[in-house]
């Protein structure tokens, strides 16, 4: 356990640490601190910090800067930020006192992929870092089925969600098929299985077709396997904004390896999705700080992320993606408010 005078000082290193971008020296700790302690009494609490994995001495200064774990301090028992107590309906009018005036109070209305997109964008250009929103996790249930002929042999098939989304596969199919055969196909799609997950239509179109002609049940088993298809892929959307703004990060200029690792994760997402995963398991906001653990496989790299939900149920996550040198504060705020406007948003178009 660190005494209280190394929890001060710990606290002025990294957040000035955070403000300036530099290593920081006794003399400017003891100013930044507010204590009067001789400079040979701060450097032993600085080498006592180092030696507990605290901080660390670059080579080329004699300051001190934060190492993962002591962020992982800082974040957990040392942070100011007051997250929000209102319930998510109440947000707007609750916690938006200090939210900046030119900075909406609710997102546009529209379908699920509209409000995701302008919460990534939203999340980048308040943090000046990536905004990252996680799609919401859907039943593969369809509201109506249509198909609309493109050639003879190539047809277009869109499927239309309960909460509005809209998914669209073109089909190759061993048969022609008119436009009266196509509509006779999604008629019955529509008035046997609407309403029901595609798993479910899967199942009971093996027995249930048998009335109708060959070609048609042909074309509707491809639609099933080729809509199911489309839902799963729905459920891994990552909208991401705001990647360029980590080549005007300092911490990330300076070490072309960890950019382009950053970049990877955010090009492959298969990480990305793991790491939102895990945050949507636990409620309101949390952190996690690359070089503390392989969540976050990028050493410089700290997530920001909160759930958000609909119906009153958790549908994704939602995240900012920033240097470990970041004003977590400020990025938590962020953060937090954000997912209580997605949320907002979602639970007003009654999206499920």
């Amino acid at each position: 356990m660190l005494d209280d005078r190394s929890r001060v000082l710990l606290k002025a290193l990294i957040e000035r640490y955070i403000a300036e971008g530099q290593p920081v020296g006794s003399r400017t700790l003891s100013r930044a601190a507010g204590l009067d302690l001789s400079p040979a009494t701060i450097r032993n609490v600085m080498s006592d910090l180092e030696a507990l994995g605290l901080i660390a001495s670059p080579h080329t200064s004699a300051g001190r800067v934060p190492t993962a774990r002591g962020y992982r301090l800082f974040v957990d028992t040392m942070l100011t930020a007051r997250p929000a107590k209102a319930a998510p309906d109440d947000a707007p009018a609750e916690r938006l006192a200090e939210w900046p005036a030119e900075c909406p109070t609710e997102l546009p209305a529209g379908q699920p992929r509209q409000v995701i997109a302008s919460a990534a964008q939203l999340l980048s250009s308040l943090s000046q870092f990536v905004g990252v929103v996680q799609a919401p996790r859907r039943s593969s249930v369809f509201r109506h089925i249509e198909f609309v002929r493109l050639s003879e042999r190539r047809v277009l098939l869109i499927i239309v969600t309960p909460d509005g989304d809209v998914q669209n596969r073109v089909l190759f199919t061993e048969a022609g098929h008119t436009q009266a055969q196509l509509a006779e196909a999604a008629n019955y799609l529509n008035a046997h299985y609407g309403g029901m997950a595609i798993e479910q239509v899967r199942e009971r179109l093996q027995q249930e077709v048998e009335t109708l002609r060959g070609e048609v049940a042909q074309l509707m088993h491809a639609a099933v396997q080729a809509g199911s298809e489309a839902m799963h892929q729905a459920q891994g959307d990552v909208v991401i904004a705001g990647e360029r703004n980590l080549l005007a990060v300092s911490d990330f200029s300076s070490d072309m390896n960890q950019l382009r690792r950053a970049f990877d994760l955010f090009e492959q997402k298969t990480q990305l999705m793991r790491l939102l995963d895990t945050s949507s398991r636990a409620a309101g906001v949390r952190i996690f700080i690359g070089g503390e653990s392989q969540t976050v496989p990028v050493e410089d790299l700290s997530v920001v992320s909160a759930p958000y939900e609909a119906d009153g149920q958790v549908v994704g996550t939602l995240a900012v993606i920033g240097p470990t040198r970041m004003p977590y504060d400020k990025v938590i705020d962020i953060v937090d408010i954000t997912a209580r406007l997605v949320s907002n948003a979602l639970n007003t178009q009654g999206c499920r």
